[in-house]
């Protein structure tokens, strides 16, 4: 298993929408494509108040690039994130990481 974690710097005030999304198209998305969710958190204390942080749990990079791809040209979701954006854009910038558990992790 490998899971990446991708963290959402949203314009500012705009963090409710980009939450939003997630709860209302996003996830059942994901579950039509089944990729699966390991976490959701925003930040309490840290550089911004307007972050989203979440880890998705992979099989393995070949599992996360069919899933990944297809969630993406997903026209359901083309049209929700268009959808989420009329009154501007959500996200200032994005970045994302893949992480391999270590042997001693509690997470596998």
């Amino acid at each position: 298993m490998i899971y990446e974690m991708r963290i959402y710097r949203t314009v500012p005030g705009r963090l409710p929408a980009l939450l939003q999304r997630f709860e209302k198209h996003t996830l059942k998305l994901w579950d039509k494509h089944g990729i699966k969710q390991a976490g959701f958190w925003t930040t309490l204390i840290g550089d911004s108040n307007q972050e989203l942080t979440y880890l998705l749990a992979w099989q393995s990079l070949a599992d996360r690039e069919k899933k990944w791809n297809a969630f993406m040209s997903d026209p359901e979701w083309i049209s929700a994130r268009a959808d989420s954006e009329r009154d501007g854009p959500i996200l200032a910038n994005a970045r994302n990481q893949i992480l391999q558990p270590t042997a001693f992790s509690t997470v596998k």
